[in-house]
């Protein structure tokens, strides 16, 4: 538990281009050593390629649906409780579950070796919004893991 006064929460701030909340915030998880000028280009470059192939009007269309489908409903924690240590299921907050989302899509965009990142998030970007891809297949199995272990939901305080 924390020792001190909450920390205050800040309002999200909306990007440049499409003045999205949810895009600000893939591009500060895309962005590294401070360059955001770098992660704007790598993020708006991808979105952009999401839409070719595609006659979507809406350009943030292909993000919402990849978010909304990567976001996950349960995660496991660890408790301890009389020396055993369970894992077990809560409900994740809105707040996690956009975040997690967003990580998940950037990690694995990062780990496809051999393509540039712009391309590499525009693909991870369709696949997720197809509903398919490794940031499905990673929400999938906590949610497993999760249902596996809701013997210990009464643990849950």
């Amino acid at each position: 538990m924390a020792r001190r006064r909450r920390a205050i929460k800040k309002k999200p701030v909306a990007d440049a281009r499409y003045a999205s909340p949810l895009v600000e915030k893939l591009i500060n998880t895309v962005m590294r050593r401070g360059k955001k000028t770098l992660a704007q280009k790598i993020v708006y470059t991808a979105i952009d390629r999401t839409r070719e192939g595609t006659d979507s009007v809406d350009p943030l269309d292909i993000l919402h649906r990849a978010v909304e489908n990567v976001r996950p409903k349960l995660e496991v924690k660890s408790r301890r409780v009389g020396g055993a240590t369970y894992q077990v299921p809560v409900e994740v907050p809105p707040e996690r579950q956009i975040t997690l989302a967003l990580r998940w899509i950037v990690n694995f965009a990062k780990n496809r070796k051999g393509i540039p990142m712009i391309r590499a998030l525009a693909q991870e970007l369709k696949d997720a919004a197809a509903g398919q891809g490794n940031a499905i297949k990673k929400r999938d199995d906590l949610h497993k893991m999760a249902q596996a272990n809701r013997a210990f939901a009464h643990f849950r305080w």
